[in-house]
């Protein structure tokens, strides 16, 4: 089974919150730079750094990746 993230959504989240990727590193506990790496797609977030963001943004993980957006079983349609 193949399985697609789709493109990170978490820059458009923290956006949509008013704030910046630098506010949203101090209130994570990681760095500006890997806030920066998540939202441009040049890294994945692993499960700790998603339980994050479902915490700090108040989120189900489905919204931090457009992959995750469907159902699976909509996915295989």
């Amino acid at each position: 089974m193949n399985i697609s993230r789709g493109r990170c959504l978490l820059g458009d989240l923290i956006k949509a919150r008013g704030w910046t990727q630098t506010y949203y590193a101090e209130r994570s506990g990681r760095s500006q730079r890997m806030i920066s790496h998540f939202c441009s797609g040049d890294r994945i977030m692993q499960p700790e750094d998603i339980y994050i963001a479902e915490e700090i943004l108040e989120c189900d993980f489905r919204d931090l990746y457009e992959g995750f957006k469907t159902k699976p079983s909509e996915r295989r349609k």
